[in-house]
């Protein structure tokens, strides 16, 4: 409340008021009534002030200390700010929540509001009067509302850390079922769905901007022959056997793919003919010099197609199988075009 010491002209009055009368008021009240008379230290607390903190009526000392001494020591730092600002005319009004000490050693929230009904000639205070209020009922429900909302705030942050190992846990299983699309499940190069899926990619970028891009198609000779006599363990152990080689003669930009069987492609961006009728040659000379696998040499028959302008990825593909088997019928182990 406001400081009316300056602005009611009954001020002196106030002050001067039989202090017997107005503490037998005082005495019919329910809240904790305070009234310190600033110059003679006398401090006067009514039967409701003792009840609340369940000390027998007027047990304590008449001063300031009494008042000092029940003040949580947590709370004391920060209530004597805001008394101090007051009572020296730096804050309109006074009021403050803190605990105070029950004679039982607990602690009840009280909130004390005062103002000075009167001033010395020099400013100081000459007399205030106040009131304690228990406020521990909605201090406690506020802080049970706290902590429900902490305990809730901790159980959503907990469910969404969950959610987020979730997400990961799904998007590191659609990458790997992603993979697993576009993988060959022996040899684990690209399968035939994925070749086909770049190849258009690679057609749409060389028609975009005037690129070459050439396809070889490559086939193992006689692979049916190594399964029928010993068997698809070692066919198996053949396959893996010449994309090992395959992966090592392929650049960063090349795709190797298994499109069924024993037949194999490989998309060249950004080469001419020329070019991959080379890099073909070379596959097909580091595969004839592998060392035998069970007795099996194994040799590779290749074709080569460059893209025309305009053509489509399912054309260079039937032109680059083409060129495969007129490889075979050539006498196998070699590169046509």
């Amino acid at each position: 409340m406001d400081d009316i010491s300056g602005n009611n002209p009954l001020g002196n009055d106030v002050s001067d008021l039989n202090a017997d009368m107005l503490h037998a008021v005082m005495e019919l009240v329910s809240d904790g009534i305070w009234d310190w008379n600033a110059n003679t230290g006398f401090v006067y607390r009514n039967p409701g002030w003792y009840e609340m903190l369940g000390y027998p009526r007027h047990s304590l000392e008449n001063n300031v200390f009494t008042w000092e001494n029940v003040i949580h020591p947590d709370d004391y730092p920060g209530v004597m700010v805001i008394f101090d600002d007051y009572i020296n005319q730096r804050a309109p009004h006074y009021q403050s929540e803190y605990r105070c000490r029950k004679k039982d050693g607990s602690y009840l929230w009280i909130e004390d509001r005062g103002y000075v009904i009167a001033r010395n000639p020099d400013g100081s205070v000459g007399r205030m009067v106040g009131v304690h209020r228990d406020i521990h009922s909605r201090k406690h429900s506020i802080e049970q509302l706290q902590k429900r909302n902490q305990s809730l705030e901790a159980l959503v942050a907990e469910r969404t850390r969950e959610l987020s190992r979730v997400n990961q846990q799904l998007q590191l299983q659609l990458d790997e079922n992603r993979i697993l699309a576009e993988q060959d499940a022996l040899t684990h190069i690209a399968n035939r769905y994925r070749l086909e899926k770049v190849l258009l990619e690679e057609c749409e970028r060389a028609e975009r901007f005037r690129l070459p891009l050439t396809l070889v198609a490559m086939d193992i000779d006689d692979f049916k022959l190594i399964n029928d006599r010993h068997g698809h363990g070692v066919g198996d152990e053949t396959l893996l056997r010449v994309v090992e080689g395959l992966n090592a003669c392929m650049r960063n930009d090349d795709l190797p793919a298994r499109w069924g069987g024993d037949e194999f492609m490989a998309v060249l961006p950004g080469t001419t003919l020329d070019a991959a009728k080379q890099a073909a040659e070379h596959i097909r000379q580091h595969i004839a010099q592998l060392p035998t696998l069970h007795d099996v040499c194994v040799t590779l028959s290749l074709g080569v197609a460059q893209r025309h302008r305009g053509e489509s990825a399912a054309a260079l593909m039937r032109r680059a199988d083409q060129a495969l088997y007129r490889a075979k019928a050539a006498g196998k182990n070699r590169v046509s075009e």
